[in-house]
C-alpha cells in the first residue's frame, strides 16, 4: 500500500469518527458563548434569566454582524480593535481544556526557519532541541525530519516532553494510523504529500511506522512545562519549542510557563512559542528582553490555517490577523524569539 492510500484511509477514518482538523491542539468549542447565552431555565431567578437573554442577544448579534461585513471592513483599524476586544472577552470567560490534537508538518514556515537557524552551526556540531507539550510525537518527528534531511552534517539531540505518559508511549513507538487521528481528534496525515509520507514512514497496511533514522536519538521525557526544575532535568537547549498548548491554560499558568521556557533556552538560543495569548506573550517578551526573530515572521503567523480564518475572534485559541499598523506589531506577532546574548 502506498502513502497516499494510508493518508486517504486515515482521513476517511477521521470523517467517520466525526473528527475535524482544528487548531493548535485546539478544539472548536463555543463554551464561552453557550455560557453567556445558555438556555433560560423556567423558574430561575430573574437576574439569571436577564443575563442569559442579554448574552444570547449580544453574541448572536455580533456573530451575524461580523460575518455579514465585507472582509475589507473587518480588516479596518476600528473593526480589528473591536475584534481584539471581543476575543479578549472570549479568552477571559472561556472554559479552557487541554487537547492533544496535532498533525505532521503543521506549520511549514516554522520548519523552514529552524533549518535556516541550524545552518549557522559549524559543521559536525551538536544542536540541542527540546519540544515541550509534544503530545503523540508528530511535531517532534516533523522537526527531526526537517532538520536531519537539511543538515546531515549536524547532530541533533532532541527531547520530547509531555505531562502524559500515555501520549509519550504512542510517541516513542512511532506508529500512526486511523487510531492516531481518533486519539487526538485530528487528521494527523492531512498536510503530508505522498513523497513526504514515503520519506517519513515504513508502511504496513494502514499503519505508518516512522523510519529508524528519524526515531533514533530522541529522548522522551514525562515532564511539566511549568516545573522550575525543568532546566536542571533537561539542560540548556539551543531551540525550545512550546507551541499550541499555552492557549488552553489560564493566564497565570501560561505566564509561569513562558518565564520557565526562557530559563531553558541557552544564551543566544531560540524559543518557538505559538498558540498563546498575544497580549500575555508580548508583555513577557518585552519585560524579559526577548528579541523577536523577524525572518519569516508573517509566513509563520499565517502558516497554520487551522487557527486562522473565521475562527477569530470567536474562539479563545484562534489567532488574530497580523496588523502592521500597530506600533508593536514586530514583537506582538513574532512566534520565535532569541533569548539572551548571541
Amino acid at each position: 500500500m502506498d502513502a497516499s492510500t494510508v493518508g486517504l484511509r486515515c482521513a476517511e477514518s477521521s470523517r467517520r469518527a466525526g473528527l475535524r482538523v482544528t487548531p493548535s491542539n485546539c478544539h472548536p468549542m463555543t463554551e464561552l458563548v453557550e455560557a453567556d447565552r445558555g438556555p433560560v431555565v423556567p423558574g430561575s431567578p430573574p437576574s439569571n434569566e436577564l443575563r442569559r437573554l442579554v448574552g444570547r442577544c449580544f453574541w448572536g448579534t455580533n456573530r451575524r454582524a461580523w460575518r455579514a461585513l465585507p472582509a475589507r471592513t473587518r480588516g479596518s483599524r476600528p473593526m480589528q480593535a473591536y475584534g481584539r476586544w471581543l476575543h479578549a472577552r472570549v479568552g477571559r470567560r472561556a472554559s479552557r481544556k487541554m487537547y492533544t490534537g496535532t498533525m505532521f508538518l503543521r506549520n511549514r514556515p516554522v520548519l523552514e526557519l529552524m533549518g535556516r537557524l541550524a545552518a549557522g552551526k559549524p559543521e559536525r556540531s551538536r544542536m540541542r532541541v527540546a519540544v515541550l507539550g509534544c503530545s503523540i510525537g508528530v511535531e517532534v518527528y516533523s522537526i527531526v525530519w526537517a532538520l536531519r534531511r537539511a543538515h546531515p552534517d549536524l547532530t541533533f539531540a532532541v527531547v520530547g516532553s509531555d505531562m502524559s505518559e500515555e501520549v509519550l508511549r504512542v510517541a516513542e513507538k512511532g506508529v500512526y494510523g486511523p487510531q492516531s487521528s481518533e486519539f487526538v481528534n485530528a487528521a494527523v496525515f492531512e498536510r503530508l504529500t505522498e513523497d513526504e509520507a514515503q520519506e517519513l514512514f515504513d508502511l504496513d497496511g494502514d499503519q505508518a511506522q516512522v523510519k529508524p533514522w528519524l526515531r533514533e536519538g530522541i529522548d522522551w521525557r514525562v515532564g511539566d512545562a511549568s516545573d522550575p526544575e525543568l532546566v536542571a532535568t533537561l539542560g540548556p537547549q539551543d531551540i525550545v519549542v512550546a507551541n499550541n498548548f499555552l492557549c488552553h491554560m489560564d493566564a497565570q499558568s501560561a505566564e509561569r510557563c513562558l518565564r520557565n521556557f526562557a530559563r531553558l533556552v541557552a544564551p543566544g538560543g531560540y524559543l518557538f512559542v505559538a498558540g498563546v495569548d498575544l497580549d500575555l506573550r508580548t508583555r513577557v517578551a518585552v519585560e524579559l528582553g526577548w528579541k523577536p526573530v523577524e525572518e519569516l515572521m508573517a509566513e509563520i503567523h499565517e502558516g497554520d490555517p487551522s487557527v486562522r480564518g473565521d475562527w477569530w475572534p470567536w474562539e479563545w485559541w484562534s489567532l488574530e490577523p497580523l496588523d502592521r499598523r500597530r506600533r508593536d506589531w514586530q514583537i506582538r506577532y513574532a512566534s520565535v524569539f532569541q533569548i539572551g546574548p548571541s
